[in-house]
Protein backbone atom coordinates (compact mmCIF):
# COMPACT_ATOMS: atom_id res chain seq x y z
CA UNK A 1 0.00 0.00 0.00
CA UNK A 2 1.33 3.46 -0.70
CA UNK A 3 0.10 6.50 1.29
CA UNK A 4 0.86 10.16 0.08
CA UNK A 5 0.36 13.07 2.44
CA UNK A 6 0.16 16.68 1.16
CA UNK A 7 2.72 15.70 -1.44
CA UNK A 8 3.79 18.96 -3.96
CA UNK A 9 6.11 18.97 -6.78
CA UNK A 10 6.88 21.89 -8.95
CA UNK A 11 9.68 23.00 -11.57
CA UNK A 12 10.63 26.70 -11.00
CA UNK A 13 8.35 29.01 -10.36
CA UNK A 14 5.69 26.39 -11.79
CA UNK A 15 3.64 24.14 -9.49
CA UNK A 16 2.79 21.08 -10.98
CA UNK A 17 0.62 19.85 -8.05
CA UNK A 18 0.27 20.66 -4.55
CA UNK A 19 -1.56 19.15 -1.02
CA UNK A 20 -2.19 15.47 -2.65
CA UNK A 21 -3.27 13.53 -0.51
CA UNK A 22 -4.06 9.68 -2.00
CA UNK A 23 -3.82 5.97 -0.69
CA UNK A 24 -3.12 3.50 -3.07
CA UNK A 25 -4.41 -0.20 -1.62
CA UNK A 26 -3.73 -3.54 -3.15
CA UNK A 27 -6.42 -5.43 -5.77
CA UNK A 28 -6.57 -2.09 -7.41
CA UNK A 29 -5.49 -0.39 -10.45
CA UNK A 30 -5.10 3.33 -10.44
CA UNK A 31 -4.98 5.15 -13.96
CA UNK A 32 -3.09 8.78 -14.13
CA UNK A 33 -4.86 11.02 -16.39
CA UNK A 34 -4.36 14.83 -17.15
CA UNK A 35 -3.14 17.12 -20.46
CA UNK A 36 0.39 16.95 -21.31
CA UNK A 37 2.69 18.40 -19.20
CA UNK A 38 0.42 18.26 -16.33
CA UNK A 39 2.59 16.15 -13.91
CA UNK A 40 1.45 12.66 -15.02
CA UNK A 41 5.08 11.13 -15.59
CA UNK A 42 6.87 13.40 -12.91
CA UNK A 43 4.32 11.80 -10.29
CA UNK A 44 5.14 8.07 -11.49
CA UNK A 45 8.99 8.88 -11.32
CA UNK A 46 8.23 10.05 -7.87
CA UNK A 47 6.39 6.63 -6.59
CA UNK A 48 9.26 5.13 -8.19
CA UNK A 49 11.95 7.49 -6.18
CA UNK A 50 13.35 8.07 -9.36
CA UNK A 51 12.61 12.19 -8.83
CA UNK A 52 12.72 14.20 -5.55
CA UNK A 53 9.46 15.70 -4.60
CA UNK A 54 9.62 19.23 -3.01
CA UNK A 55 7.72 18.75 0.52
CA UNK A 56 5.33 15.81 1.83
CA UNK A 57 5.45 12.21 2.77
CA UNK A 58 5.35 8.80 0.94
CA UNK A 59 5.23 5.68 2.89
CA UNK A 60 5.29 2.36 1.21
CA UNK A 61 3.89 -0.51 3.41
CA UNK A 62 7.17 -2.27 4.67
CA UNK A 63 8.60 -5.50 2.68
CA UNK A 64 6.39 -4.43 -0.59
CA UNK A 65 8.30 -4.59 -3.08
CA UNK A 66 7.97 -1.56 -6.02
CA UNK A 67 8.31 -3.12 -9.93
CA UNK A 68 8.60 0.20 -12.85
CA UNK A 69 8.66 0.11 -16.27
CA UNK A 70 11.76 0.80 -17.56
CA UNK A 71 11.96 3.44 -20.64
CA UNK A 72 15.26 3.45 -21.39
CA UNK A 73 15.47 0.75 -24.36
CA UNK A 74 19.00 0.25 -24.53
CA UNK A 75 20.59 -0.11 -21.14
CA UNK A 76 20.01 -3.96 -20.97
CA UNK A 77 21.53 -4.42 -24.45
CA UNK A 78 24.67 -6.54 -23.30
CA UNK A 79 22.30 -8.61 -21.35
CA UNK A 80 20.36 -11.91 -22.92
CA UNK A 81 16.11 -11.48 -22.96
CA UNK A 82 15.80 -14.43 -20.38
CA UNK A 83 18.04 -12.80 -17.88
CA UNK A 84 16.64 -9.11 -18.23
CA UNK A 85 13.58 -10.15 -17.41
CA UNK A 86 14.67 -11.92 -14.14
CA UNK A 87 16.14 -8.69 -13.80
CA UNK A 88 12.78 -7.26 -12.71
CA UNK A 89 12.78 -9.09 -9.21
CA UNK A 90 16.45 -7.76 -8.31
CA UNK A 91 16.68 -9.55 -4.68
CA UNK A 92 16.11 -12.66 -6.63
CA UNK A 93 18.73 -11.92 -9.46
CA UNK A 94 21.10 -11.36 -6.83
CA UNK A 95 20.78 -14.49 -5.10
CA UNK A 96 20.78 -16.07 -8.87
CA UNK A 97 24.26 -14.74 -9.92
CA UNK A 98 25.92 -15.16 -6.29
CA UNK A 99 24.84 -19.07 -6.46
CA UNK A 100 26.60 -18.99 -10.09
CA UNK A 101 29.61 -17.10 -9.05
CA UNK A 102 30.03 -19.76 -6.16
CA UNK A 103 29.30 -22.55 -8.35
CA UNK A 104 31.96 -21.64 -10.82
CA UNK A 105 35.01 -21.32 -8.11
CA UNK A 106 37.84 -23.20 -8.55
CA UNK A 107 38.76 -23.44 -5.18
CA UNK A 108 35.77 -24.35 -3.68
CA UNK A 109 36.12 -24.35 -0.27
CA UNK A 110 33.95 -25.92 2.84
CA UNK A 111 33.16 -22.19 3.74
CA UNK A 112 31.57 -21.98 -0.34
CA UNK A 113 29.82 -24.68 0.31
CA UNK A 114 27.85 -23.20 3.40
CA UNK A 115 27.18 -20.30 1.55
CA UNK A 116 26.10 -22.08 -1.52
CA UNK A 117 23.63 -24.15 0.99
CA UNK A 118 22.09 -20.57 2.03
CA UNK A 119 22.12 -19.40 -1.34
CA UNK A 120 20.07 -22.28 -2.21
CA UNK A 121 17.30 -22.56 0.07
CA UNK A 122 17.19 -18.51 -0.51
CA UNK A 123 16.74 -19.34 -4.61
CA UNK A 124 13.93 -22.13 -4.50
CA UNK A 125 12.27 -19.77 -1.61
CA UNK A 126 12.04 -16.57 -4.00
CA UNK A 127 10.97 -19.07 -6.95
CA UNK A 128 14.28 -19.83 -8.65
CA UNK A 129 13.78 -22.82 -10.19
CA UNK A 130 10.44 -21.65 -12.06
CA UNK A 131 12.12 -18.60 -12.58
CA UNK A 132 13.04 -18.99 -16.01
CA UNK A 133 9.80 -20.72 -17.09
CA UNK A 134 7.84 -17.80 -15.59
CA UNK A 135 10.01 -15.30 -17.75
CA UNK A 136 9.04 -17.40 -20.94
CA UNK A 137 5.62 -17.37 -20.24
CA UNK A 138 5.43 -13.41 -20.31
CA UNK A 139 7.81 -13.35 -22.87
CA UNK A 140 5.36 -15.84 -25.06
CA UNK A 141 2.31 -13.59 -23.97
CA UNK A 142 3.46 -10.65 -25.20
CA UNK A 143 4.12 -11.96 -28.62
CA UNK A 144 7.94 -13.04 -28.84
CA UNK A 145 8.87 -15.81 -30.32
CA UNK A 146 10.51 -18.54 -28.03
CA UNK A 147 14.10 -18.19 -30.74
CA UNK A 148 13.83 -14.91 -28.99
CA UNK A 149 13.99 -15.71 -25.27
CA UNK A 150 18.12 -16.51 -25.49
CA UNK A 151 19.10 -13.76 -28.04
CA UNK A 152 20.97 -10.70 -26.68
CA UNK A 153 18.82 -7.55 -26.09
CA UNK A 154 20.87 -5.37 -28.33
CA UNK A 155 19.52 -7.44 -31.23
CA UNK A 156 16.21 -7.15 -30.98
CA UNK A 157 13.87 -4.22 -32.72
CA UNK A 158 12.61 -1.45 -30.59
CA UNK A 159 9.21 -3.06 -30.61
CA UNK A 160 10.28 -6.67 -28.91
CA UNK A 161 12.77 -4.37 -26.50
CA UNK A 162 9.44 -2.79 -25.48
CA UNK A 163 8.22 -6.10 -24.95
CA UNK A 164 10.88 -7.14 -22.56
CA UNK A 165 10.97 -4.42 -20.32
CA UNK A 166 7.21 -4.69 -19.73
CA UNK A 167 7.67 -8.42 -19.08
CA UNK A 168 10.45 -7.49 -16.65
CA UNK A 169 8.29 -4.95 -14.82
CA UNK A 170 5.49 -7.97 -14.64
CA UNK A 171 7.96 -10.54 -13.24
CA UNK A 172 7.86 -12.15 -9.92
CA UNK A 173 4.64 -10.72 -9.11
CA UNK A 174 5.81 -7.47 -7.42
CA UNK A 175 3.65 -5.43 -4.32
CA UNK A 176 3.13 -2.31 -6.14
CA UNK A 177 3.58 -1.96 -10.09
CA UNK A 178 4.13 1.31 -11.51
CA UNK A 179 3.65 1.79 -15.76
CA UNK A 180 4.04 4.74 -18.05
CA UNK A 181 2.31 4.00 -21.07
CA UNK A 182 2.92 0.24 -20.94
CA UNK A 183 0.75 0.04 -24.29
CA UNK A 184 2.95 2.04 -26.46
CA UNK A 185 5.11 -0.64 -29.03
CA UNK A 186 2.45 -3.49 -28.67
CA UNK A 187 0.07 -4.72 -31.19
CA UNK A 188 -3.60 -5.37 -30.10
CA UNK A 189 -3.16 -8.80 -29.21
CA UNK A 190 -0.47 -8.07 -27.13
CA UNK A 191 -2.83 -5.11 -25.56
CA UNK A 192 -5.04 -7.77 -25.34
CA UNK A 193 -3.00 -9.90 -22.93
CA UNK A 194 -1.43 -7.57 -20.96
CA UNK A 195 -5.32 -6.51 -20.05
CA UNK A 196 -6.37 -9.52 -18.76
CA UNK A 197 -2.82 -10.10 -17.25
CA UNK A 198 -3.60 -6.69 -15.04
CA UNK A 199 -7.34 -7.75 -14.43
CA UNK A 200 -6.18 -10.99 -12.23
CA UNK A 201 -2.64 -9.26 -10.96
CA UNK A 202 -4.17 -9.43 -7.32
CA UNK A 203 -1.38 -6.05 -6.00
CA UNK A 204 -1.38 -2.67 -6.79
CA UNK A 205 -1.11 -1.23 -9.85
CA UNK A 206 -0.53 2.86 -11.08
CA UNK A 207 -0.69 3.27 -14.75
CA UNK A 208 -0.31 6.21 -16.82
CA UNK A 209 -1.68 5.46 -20.61
CA UNK A 210 -3.52 7.42 -23.79
CA UNK A 211 -5.35 4.14 -24.17
CA UNK A 212 -8.89 4.88 -23.56
CA UNK A 213 -10.16 1.44 -24.05
CA UNK A 214 -7.03 -0.08 -21.50
CA UNK A 215 -7.73 1.90 -18.78
CA UNK A 216 -11.36 0.86 -19.30
CA UNK A 217 -10.31 -2.48 -19.08
CA UNK A 218 -7.96 -2.36 -16.26
CA UNK A 219 -8.92 0.43 -13.77
CA UNK A 220 -10.97 0.50 -10.99
CA UNK A 221 -10.12 4.18 -9.96
CA UNK A 222 -8.52 6.93 -12.12
CA UNK A 223 -6.74 10.01 -10.57
CA UNK A 224 -7.12 12.85 -12.53
CA UNK A 225 -3.92 15.85 -12.62
CA UNK A 226 -5.93 18.93 -13.27
CA UNK A 227 -5.39 22.63 -11.94
CA UNK A 228 -2.50 21.75 -9.68
CA UNK A 229 -4.25 19.04 -7.81
CA UNK A 230 -5.07 14.90 -8.25
CA UNK A 231 -8.56 14.11 -7.57
CA UNK A 232 -9.01 10.42 -6.90
CA UNK A 233 -12.30 9.19 -8.50
CA UNK A 234 -13.92 5.36 -7.66
CA UNK A 235 -14.34 3.88 -11.66
CA UNK A 236 -12.72 3.52 -15.10
CA UNK A 237 -12.01 6.12 -17.80
CA UNK A 238 -15.94 6.33 -18.97
CA UNK A 239 -17.28 6.24 -15.48
CA UNK A 240 -14.68 9.59 -14.99
CA UNK A 241 -15.22 11.49 -18.77
CA UNK A 242 -19.34 10.97 -17.53
CA UNK A 243 -18.54 12.70 -14.02
CA UNK A 244 -15.98 15.23 -15.23
CA UNK A 245 -18.18 16.31 -18.14
CA UNK A 246 -21.46 17.34 -15.10
CA UNK A 247 -18.71 18.45 -12.64
CA UNK A 248 -17.36 20.55 -15.26
CA UNK A 249 -20.88 21.78 -16.69
CA UNK A 250 -22.01 22.59 -12.83
CA UNK A 251 -18.76 24.65 -12.67
CA UNK A 252 -19.63 26.69 -16.10
CA UNK A 253 -23.49 27.14 -14.78
CA UNK A 254 -21.98 28.20 -11.01
CA UNK A 255 -19.78 30.72 -12.64
CA UNK A 256 -21.99 31.78 -15.37
CA UNK A 257 -24.53 33.42 -12.08
CA UNK A 258 -21.09 34.84 -9.98
CA UNK A 259 -20.65 36.32 -13.00
CA UNK A 260 -24.47 38.01 -13.36
CA UNK A 261 -24.44 38.56 -10.26
CA UNK A 262 -21.16 40.50 -10.39
CA UNK A 263 -21.96 42.35 -12.81
CA UNK A 264 -25.50 43.16 -11.87
CA UNK A 265 -23.07 44.52 -8.43
CA UNK A 266 -20.51 46.44 -10.66
CA UNK A 267 -23.81 48.66 -11.90
CA UNK A 268 -25.64 49.49 -8.69
CA UNK A 269 -22.33 50.19 -7.30
CA UNK A 270 -21.33 52.55 -10.73
CA UNK A 271 -24.92 53.90 -10.57
CA UNK A 272 -25.47 55.25 -6.69
CA UNK A 273 -21.96 55.39 -5.24
CA UNK A 274 -21.96 59.49 -5.87
CA UNK A 275 -25.73 58.84 -4.34
CA UNK A 276 -25.66 60.13 -0.96
CA UNK A 277 -29.08 58.19 0.18
CA UNK A 278 -28.14 55.51 -1.73
CA UNK A 279 -24.28 55.36 -0.72
CA UNK A 280 -24.65 52.74 2.05
CA UNK A 281 -26.22 50.29 -0.06
CA UNK A 282 -23.85 51.18 -2.63
CA UNK A 283 -20.94 49.78 -0.36
CA UNK A 284 -22.83 47.21 1.12
CA UNK A 285 -22.93 45.76 -2.44
CA UNK A 286 -18.91 46.96 -3.23
CA UNK A 287 -18.42 43.97 0.13
CA UNK A 288 -20.48 41.32 -1.75
CA UNK A 289 -18.42 42.20 -4.66
CA UNK A 290 -15.38 41.59 -3.17
CA UNK A 291 -16.23 38.45 -1.69
CA UNK A 292 -17.12 36.46 -5.20
CA UNK A 293 -14.53 34.61 -5.81
CA UNK A 294 -14.82 34.07 -9.42
CA UNK A 295 -10.81 33.18 -9.70
CA UNK A 296 -11.37 29.91 -7.78
CA UNK A 297 -14.34 28.47 -9.83
CA UNK A 298 -12.67 26.67 -12.74
CA UNK A 299 -13.87 24.08 -15.28
CA UNK A 300 -10.71 22.72 -16.49
CA UNK A 301 -7.32 22.88 -17.77
CA UNK A 302 -7.42 20.39 -20.54
CA UNK A 303 -7.37 21.96 -24.41
CA UNK A 304 -8.93 20.37 -26.90
CA UNK A 305 -7.72 20.83 -30.48
CA UNK A 306 -9.95 21.06 -33.00
CA UNK A 307 -10.30 18.42 -35.89
CA UNK A 308 -12.77 18.54 -38.53
CA UNK A 309 -12.32 17.21 -41.91
CA UNK A 310 -14.06 18.64 -44.73
CA UNK A 311 -13.80 17.30 -48.86
CA UNK A 312 -13.61 20.10 -51.24
CA UNK A 313 -15.44 16.98 -53.66
CA UNK A 314 -18.17 14.39 -53.03
CA UNK A 315 -16.40 11.35 -53.49
CA UNK A 316 -18.37 8.92 -56.55
CA UNK A 317 -18.76 5.23 -56.24
CA UNK A 318 -15.51 4.37 -57.42
CA UNK A 319 -13.08 4.85 -54.94
CA UNK A 320 -10.01 2.66 -55.08
CA UNK A 321 -9.14 -0.83 -56.80
CA UNK A 322 -6.50 -2.67 -55.82
CA UNK A 323 -5.07 -5.74 -57.62
CA UNK A 324 -2.70 -8.47 -56.81
CA UNK A 325 0.16 -6.11 -55.51
CA UNK A 326 3.66 -7.46 -54.61
CA UNK A 327 5.98 -5.80 -52.26
CA UNK A 328 9.10 -7.07 -50.67
CA UNK A 329 11.81 -5.29 -48.28
CA UNK A 330 15.16 -6.54 -47.26
CA UNK A 331 14.11 -10.10 -48.73
CA UNK A 332 10.98 -10.03 -46.60
CA UNK A 333 7.78 -10.58 -48.66
CA UNK A 334 5.28 -8.39 -47.44
CA UNK A 335 2.36 -8.27 -50.16
CA UNK A 336 2.20 -11.42 -52.29
CA UNK A 337 -0.61 -10.96 -54.25
CA UNK A 338 -2.97 -8.12 -52.35
CA UNK A 339 -6.25 -7.43 -53.98
CA UNK A 340 -8.93 -4.88 -52.55
CA UNK A 341 -12.26 -3.33 -53.43
CA UNK A 342 -12.89 0.60 -51.27
CA UNK A 343 -16.14 1.53 -51.56
CA UNK A 344 -17.64 4.85 -51.00
CA UNK A 345 -18.57 5.38 -47.24
CA UNK A 346 -16.07 2.29 -46.36
CA UNK A 347 -14.00 3.50 -42.94
CA UNK A 348 -11.17 0.97 -43.13
CA UNK A 349 -9.32 -0.58 -40.50
CA UNK A 350 -6.19 -2.07 -40.84
CA UNK A 351 -5.65 -4.94 -38.00
CA UNK A 352 -3.04 -7.91 -37.13
CA UNK A 353 0.69 -8.51 -36.46
CA UNK A 354 1.27 -7.78 -39.86
CA UNK A 355 2.30 -4.38 -39.36
CA UNK A 356 5.19 -3.63 -42.02
CA UNK A 357 2.86 -5.22 -44.53
CA UNK A 358 0.04 -2.12 -42.83
CA UNK A 359 2.46 0.51 -43.65
CA UNK A 360 3.87 -0.85 -47.18
CA UNK A 361 0.13 -0.92 -48.61
CA UNK A 362 -0.43 2.79 -47.24
CA UNK A 363 2.99 3.90 -48.91
CA UNK A 364 2.57 2.28 -52.14
CA UNK A 365 -1.19 3.54 -52.59
CA UNK A 366 -0.09 7.14 -51.59
CA UNK A 367 2.75 7.04 -54.27
CA UNK A 368 5.92 7.08 -51.60
CA UNK A 369 6.86 3.66 -52.62
CA UNK A 370 6.62 1.63 -55.61
CA UNK A 371 4.83 -1.67 -55.86
CA UNK A 372 6.77 -4.96 -57.41
CA UNK A 373 3.94 -6.35 -59.32
CA UNK A 374 0.39 -5.60 -59.59
CA UNK A 375 -1.67 -2.58 -60.02
CA UNK A 376 -3.83 -0.23 -58.05
CA UNK A 377 -6.43 2.56 -59.88
CA UNK A 378 -7.80 5.63 -58.02
CA UNK A 379 -11.31 6.77 -59.28
CA UNK A 380 -11.94 9.78 -60.80
CA UNK A 381 -13.46 11.65 -58.04
CA UNK A 382 -11.15 10.41 -55.34
CA UNK A 383 -8.65 12.99 -53.75
CA UNK A 384 -6.39 11.57 -50.76
CA UNK A 385 -4.36 12.54 -47.99
CA UNK A 386 -1.93 10.53 -46.22
CA UNK A 387 -0.54 10.69 -42.48
CA UNK A 388 2.65 8.66 -42.73
CA UNK A 389 4.43 6.54 -39.87
CA UNK A 390 7.17 8.31 -40.04
CA UNK A 391 6.88 11.99 -40.88
CA UNK A 392 10.60 13.11 -39.75
CA UNK A 393 10.98 13.90 -43.59
CA UNK A 394 8.37 16.96 -43.37
CA UNK A 395 10.25 18.92 -40.20
CA UNK A 396 13.68 18.59 -41.52
CA UNK A 397 14.06 22.89 -41.62
CA UNK A 398 14.12 25.18 -39.33
CA UNK A 399 10.61 27.20 -40.90
CA UNK A 400 8.49 28.06 -38.56
CA UNK A 401 4.98 26.11 -38.05
CA UNK A 402 3.21 29.16 -39.69
CA UNK A 403 5.74 29.35 -42.68
CA UNK A 404 5.33 25.04 -42.59
CA UNK A 405 1.50 25.46 -42.66
CA UNK A 406 1.12 27.97 -45.47
CA UNK A 407 3.05 25.65 -48.07
CA UNK A 408 -0.29 23.42 -47.78
CA UNK A 409 -3.08 26.24 -47.34
CA UNK A 410 -4.81 27.34 -50.83
CA UNK A 411 -4.74 30.80 -48.93
CA UNK A 412 -1.63 32.55 -48.76
CA UNK A 413 -2.85 34.69 -46.14
CA UNK A 414 -1.43 35.00 -42.54
CA UNK A 415 -4.11 36.19 -40.41
CA UNK A 416 -6.17 32.89 -41.91
CA UNK A 417 -3.11 30.11 -40.69
CA UNK A 418 -2.55 31.75 -37.68
CA UNK A 419 -6.26 31.23 -36.59
CA UNK A 420 -6.05 27.80 -37.95
CA UNK A 421 -2.84 27.39 -35.79
CA UNK A 422 -4.81 28.55 -32.92
CA UNK A 423 -7.46 25.97 -32.95
CA UNK A 424 -4.64 23.44 -33.18
CA UNK A 425 -3.44 24.77 -30.04
CA UNK A 426 -0.61 26.83 -31.78
CA UNK A 427 -1.38 30.18 -30.08
CA UNK A 428 0.64 32.94 -30.08
CA UNK A 429 4.30 32.50 -29.97
CA UNK A 430 3.71 29.18 -30.33
CA UNK A 431 2.90 29.32 -33.95
CA UNK A 432 6.54 31.14 -35.08
CA UNK A 433 8.33 27.91 -32.57
CA UNK A 434 10.77 26.46 -35.83
CA UNK A 435 9.12 22.92 -37.07
CA UNK A 436 12.56 21.03 -36.47
CA UNK A 437 12.44 21.29 -32.90
CA UNK A 438 8.28 20.29 -32.45
CA UNK A 439 7.33 16.87 -30.38
CA UNK A 440 6.16 14.09 -31.54
CA UNK A 441 2.56 14.94 -30.84
CA UNK A 442 3.14 18.76 -32.04
CA UNK A 443 4.11 17.09 -35.34
CA UNK A 444 0.95 15.16 -35.36
CA UNK A 445 -1.15 18.08 -34.75
CA UNK A 446 0.48 19.72 -37.91
CA UNK A 447 -0.01 16.69 -40.14
CA UNK A 448 -3.35 16.93 -39.30
CA UNK A 449 -3.49 20.51 -39.90
CA UNK A 450 -2.02 19.41 -43.23
CA UNK A 451 -4.77 17.07 -44.26
CA UNK A 452 -7.55 19.49 -43.00
CA UNK A 453 -5.99 21.74 -45.21
CA UNK A 454 -5.97 19.01 -48.37
CA UNK A 455 -10.06 19.53 -48.40
CA UNK A 456 -9.26 15.69 -49.51
CA UNK A 457 -12.38 13.26 -49.79
CA UNK A 458 -10.18 9.99 -48.57
CA UNK A 459 -8.03 9.66 -45.60
CA UNK A 460 -5.15 7.44 -45.31
CA UNK A 461 -3.53 7.36 -41.71
CA UNK A 462 -0.77 4.98 -40.44
CA UNK A 463 -0.92 5.26 -36.37
CA UNK A 464 -1.99 8.74 -36.25
CA UNK A 465 -2.81 8.41 -31.96
CA UNK A 466 1.39 7.91 -31.58
CA UNK A 467 2.29 10.84 -29.65
CA UNK A 468 -1.16 12.26 -28.73
CA UNK A 469 -2.41 12.97 -25.01
CA UNK A 470 -6.16 11.56 -24.26
CA UNK A 471 -7.41 15.36 -25.63
CA UNK A 472 -6.17 14.99 -29.44
CA UNK A 473 -7.23 11.52 -29.42
CA UNK A 474 -10.48 12.46 -28.68
CA UNK A 475 -10.43 15.02 -30.84
CA UNK A 476 -9.35 12.98 -33.49
CA UNK A 477 -11.93 10.28 -33.45
CA UNK A 478 -14.52 12.13 -33.45
CA UNK A 479 -13.64 14.26 -36.14
CA UNK A 480 -12.42 10.69 -38.23
CA UNK A 481 -16.07 9.31 -37.01
CA UNK A 482 -18.27 12.26 -38.37
CA UNK A 483 -15.81 12.88 -41.62
CA UNK A 484 -18.16 12.01 -44.94
CA UNK A 485 -15.66 10.74 -47.18
CA UNK A 486 -13.75 7.23 -46.81
CA UNK A 487 -10.95 6.35 -44.62
CA UNK A 488 -8.02 3.77 -44.40
CA UNK A 489 -6.24 3.81 -40.83
CA UNK A 490 -4.10 1.50 -38.96
CA UNK A 491 -3.79 2.09 -35.08
CA UNK A 492 -3.18 0.28 -31.86
CA UNK A 493 -5.62 1.70 -29.94
CA UNK A 494 -9.09 -0.11 -29.81
CA UNK A 495 -11.45 2.16 -28.72
CA UNK A 496 -10.36 4.86 -31.89
CA UNK A 497 -11.00 1.20 -34.48
CA UNK A 498 -13.90 0.18 -32.79
CA UNK A 499 -15.37 4.02 -32.71
CA UNK A 500 -14.67 4.59 -36.64
CA UNK A 501 -14.28 1.81 -38.54
CA UNK A 502 -17.46 -0.22 -39.97
CA UNK A 503 -14.89 -2.46 -42.06
CA UNK A 504 -12.26 -4.34 -41.01
CA UNK A 505 -9.37 -5.62 -42.89
CA UNK A 506 -6.83 -8.11 -41.74
CA UNK A 507 -3.57 -8.83 -43.25
CA UNK A 508 -2.81 -12.27 -42.99
CA UNK A 509 1.18 -13.79 -42.70
CA UNK A 510 2.50 -13.81 -46.14
CA UNK A 511 2.47 -17.59 -47.57
CA UNK A 512 -0.86 -18.47 -45.66
CA UNK A 513 -3.33 -20.65 -47.31
CA UNK A 514 -6.24 -17.69 -47.05
CA UNK A 515 -7.64 -16.46 -50.24
CA UNK A 516 -6.37 -12.77 -50.98
CA UNK A 517 -3.63 -12.61 -47.95
CA UNK A 518 -6.51 -11.01 -45.92
CA UNK A 519 -9.49 -11.23 -43.83
CA UNK A 520 -11.92 -9.08 -44.63
CA UNK A 521 -15.58 -8.56 -42.54
CA UNK A 522 -17.87 -5.47 -42.91
CA UNK A 523 -18.63 -4.64 -39.59
CA UNK A 524 -17.42 -3.36 -36.06
CA UNK A 525 -14.50 -4.65 -34.73
CA UNK A 526 -15.82 -5.58 -31.32
CA UNK A 527 -17.74 -7.65 -33.63
CA UNK A 528 -14.64 -9.27 -35.72
CA UNK A 529 -13.00 -10.01 -32.60
CA UNK A 530 -16.19 -12.07 -31.59
CA UNK A 531 -17.02 -13.99 -34.25
CA UNK A 532 -16.53 -17.27 -34.45
CA UNK A 533 -15.57 -17.93 -38.06
CA UNK A 534 -12.98 -15.07 -37.81
CA UNK A 535 -11.43 -16.43 -34.73
CA UNK A 536 -11.16 -19.94 -36.91
CA UNK A 537 -9.72 -18.51 -40.30
CA UNK A 538 -7.43 -16.52 -38.00
CA UNK A 539 -6.10 -19.49 -36.35
CA UNK A 540 -5.50 -21.56 -39.08
CA UNK A 541 -3.62 -18.98 -41.45
CA UNK A 542 -1.16 -18.34 -38.39
CA UNK A 543 -0.84 -22.02 -37.50
CA UNK A 544 0.12 -22.01 -41.66
CA UNK A 545 2.62 -19.38 -41.31
CA UNK A 546 4.24 -21.26 -38.09
CA UNK A 547 4.98 -24.66 -39.62
CA UNK A 548 6.16 -22.87 -42.91
CA UNK A 549 8.43 -21.03 -40.66
CA UNK A 550 9.54 -23.84 -39.40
Amino acid sequence: MITITDLARGFGERTLFKDVNLKFTPGNCYGIIGANGAGKSTFLKILAGDVEHDRGQISISAGERVAVLKQDHFAFDDYIVLETVIMGYPKLYKVQKEREAIYAKDDFSEADGMKASELEADFAELGGWEAESQAGQLLSGLGLDEEDHTKLMADLDESKKVRVLLAQALFGSPDILLMDEPTNGLDLESIAWLEEFLIDFPNTVIVVSHDRHFLNAVCTHVCDIDYKKITLYSGNYDFWYRMSQLLQRQARDQLKKREEKARELKEFIQRFASNASKSRQATSRKKVLEKLDLENITVTSRKFPYVGFKSDREIGNNVLRIEKLCYSSDELTLLNGFSLMVNRGDKIALVGTEHASKTALFDIIAGVKKQADGAYYWGQTASFSYFPKDNSAFFDSGISITEWLKQYSPGQDDTYVRSFLGRMLFSGDEALKPVNVLSGGEKVRCMLSRMMLSGANVLILDEPTNHLDLEAITSLNEGLAVFSGVVLFNSHDHEFINSIANRVIEILPQGNAAAGGCIDRMMPFDSYLADEQVKLLRAEAYHHAERLRI
